[in-house]
């Protein structure tokens, strides 16, 4: 049986060791229970204020129909009490106990109610029955959250027998007993996730909400996953790059299972999230332009000054990086360091400003001016760097299907020279995908989108070296089918982790700024074009083309899932008509540019015969 230690104690074979001055709500079914008990507790307590101003002696009509009313609902809590005991015989034991307590608390409260309700204005009583009211809560409290622990042990008997399946699972040695385990594991994980979905739905903390939510979809994505990377291994065991693969999605589920199990006890997942919040030099940058702007009588030499100076020049660092960056173009290059001097003389003038004001209680209209053009230049500063990022989105998030491609032929046809030098294109690739995610963070506000990149990033550095390896494992075994199987999957797991990359890329991007860049770089493109068929270059006309076409399908399909935000109207409509129009002009261009390189081949081969 599952065992569970936490604040509440252990249920597995059930030994109970609960603390019961712990009672923290952790499930809004529990908080629902609850509330009408304690709006009717309260309505009864307050009930004395309204009795006491009108200074009467006398009975209390309105506190006598309470008490009744709230004797009626503990004496409910209690009959459903006793009957989750007896179903459950592993919490019968505390579930009574509980019960007892709320018996007597609740013969606690009638009594001091119905004083109460005799003498509504005497405070030595109504003092008796608040305490009476709070002891009653506290033990429903804990009544409900013991009830809320049946849930909880039915999930984590169902993670007990994940567990077991997959210890099964990971130490079958042939083909039959690894299929039989795996179809046991494929029924228990999915009875897990539904109870997993069940307790998510229950849960109040949001961070624990979603901390299932990703443990859930693991279990599920992995689970095809898991079954031909055991198969490969299974049938090739002297390939270290077959035990790789089992072991990464072995560990992808195990640690999905530890934190569907520390969510179901209360406790913090073991594996370190990522950092929430906005992008560092986005934060950094607004964090400048609120503290920049001060009363000229705050304003201190000593103090303001470094302080103004190190935010930006730390600021300027960030950028520095970013217009350093490979795929940083050496026209936004040289206009980032030209806006970086600007931000820089724009701080000095405003601080010379803010020198001349000190002691004044309002703002020259020199200072307005100098801060006025501060805040023109960090957002001249700003724009340049989201330019700068869409440059790379644009660059980078350009046919990320190709590396794939080429590195799976290169494998299904057994050269192993050819995987480990396309391995190499691919992990440069995978890199500068994470590196390009990292950067849009970096200047995005948006929080949530911010988070969804970081992860997806994060997915696509640990899958990089298991489609490697799965790659290996084929052109070891080219024409083992449980190896074409296993690099089958590991390459739609890649290809679905790149979309979700890019469609989380795509949702911090505002599309202004991408279509800009984009006609930007169609326009180059086009000149490269010409110039290759100036000089004769078919090969060079060919990639250049098939950037433009590229490019043009990133626009179709970024401007398309924008319109999907839009209700229907006579706008999004001619806007897809202009997608269309697009998409069909970019396969038609695709058609003409495989004429000239035919024909500027058939040229070149004339000339060289001559």
């Amino acid at each position: 049986m599952a065992t569970m230690t936490d604040q509440y104690g252990t249920t597995g074979t059930l030994t109970l060791k609960w603390d019961p001055r712990n009672l923290e709500i952790r499930t809004m079914s529990v908080e629902r229970t609850l509330e009408p008990l304690v709006l009717q507790v309260t309505t009864l307590v307050n009930s004395k204020d309204r009795d006491a101003k009108k200074k009467r002696p006398g009975k209390s009509k309105r506190a006598s129909a309470l008490v009744a009313t709230v004797e009626r609902a503990t004496e409910i809590f209690i009959e459903r009490g006793q009957t989750i005991a007896y179903e459950n015989p592993e919490i019968t034991q505390q579930m009574l106990q509980a019960v007892e307590e709320v018996r007597k608390a609740g013969a606690c409260m009638s009594v001091c109610a119905r004083e109460f309700s005799s003498e509504p204005c005497a405070s030595s009583v109504r003092s008796g029955m608040v305490r009476a009211a709070r002891g009653l809560l506290s033990a429903v409290t804990r009544l409900l959250i013991l009830a809320d622990m049946v849930d909880v042990h039915l999930l984590l008997t169902k993670l007990n027998t994940v567990e077991n399946d997959l210890d099964k699972l990971k130490s079958a040695s042939s083909q039959s007993e690894l299929l039989e385990s795996a179809r046991q594991f494929g029924r228990s994980a999915s009875e897990l996730a539904a109870q997993a979905a069940k307790r998510q739905k229950e849960l109040k903390e949001p961070r624990m909400k979603d901390e299932l939510a990703a443990a859930r979809a693991v279990l599920k994505k992995h689970s095809t996953m898991l079954l031909t990377a055991s198969k490969v291994y299974v049938r090739h065991p002297e390939l270290a790059a077959a035990k790789a693969n089992r072991d990464y999605v072995l560990r992808a589920v195990c640690s999905a299972v530890d934190t569907i199990s520390c969510v179901a006890k209360g406790q913090p997942a073991p594996a370190a999230r990522l950092s929430d919040g906005p992008g560092e030099l986005a934060q950094a940058l607004d964090d400048f332009d609120e503290r920049m702007v001060m009363e000229p009588l705050a304003y201190s030499e000593l103090r303001t000054r470094p302080s103004l100076e190190e935010r930006l020049e730390s600021i300027i660092s960030g950028a520095a990086l970013m217009a350093d960056s490979s795929c940083t173009r050496d026209e936004r290059r040289e206009r980032i360091v030209a806006e970086c001097n600007a931000v820089r003389q724009a701080l000095q003038d405003l601080l010379h400003e803010y020198m001349a004001n000190t002691g004044k209680p309002e703002q020259s209209a020199g200072l307005e001016r100098a801060i006025e053009n501060m805040c023109r230049k960090t957002r001249d500063l700003r724009r340049q760097l989201r330019k700068a990022v869409v440059d790379h989105v644009s660059d980078s998030f350009l046919e990320t299907n190709v590396p794939l491609l080429v590195l799976m032929e290169a494998a299904r046809n057994g050269n192993e020279k050819e995987v480990e030098e396309y391995a190499l294109v691919f992990t440069e690739h995978a890199n500068k995908l994470v590196e390009v995610a990292n950067l849009v963070c970096s200047m995005s506000n948006n929080e949530d989108g911010v988070k969804m990149v970081r992860h997806a990033a994060e997915h696509i550095e640990a899958l990089c070296p298991q489609v490697i390896n799965a790659a290996r494992v084929l052109a070891a075994r080219s024409r083992s089918r449980v190896a074409q199987e296993n690099a089958a999957t590991f390459a739609r797991a890649w290809e679905s982790a790149v979309k979700l990359l890019t469609d989380a890329v795509d949702d911090i991007t505002t599309i202004d700024d991408f279509l800009a860049v984009s006609e930007n770089h169609i326009l180059e493109d086009v000149n490269k074009c010409v110039i290759a068929l100036q000089e004769g270059d078919p090969d060079s006309l060919e990639r250049t083309a098939g950037a433009i076409r590229g490019r043009a399908t990133r626009v179709c399909s970024v401007v398309t899932q924008e319109m999907d935000n839009y209700e229907p109207c006579i706008y999004t409509k001619r806007v897809l008509e202009a997608v269309t129009v697009l998409r069909d002009q970019g396969k038609s261009c695709a058609q003409i540019l495989g004429s000239i390189k035919k024909m500027s081949f058939s040229v070149n081969i004339g000339i060289f015969e001559l």
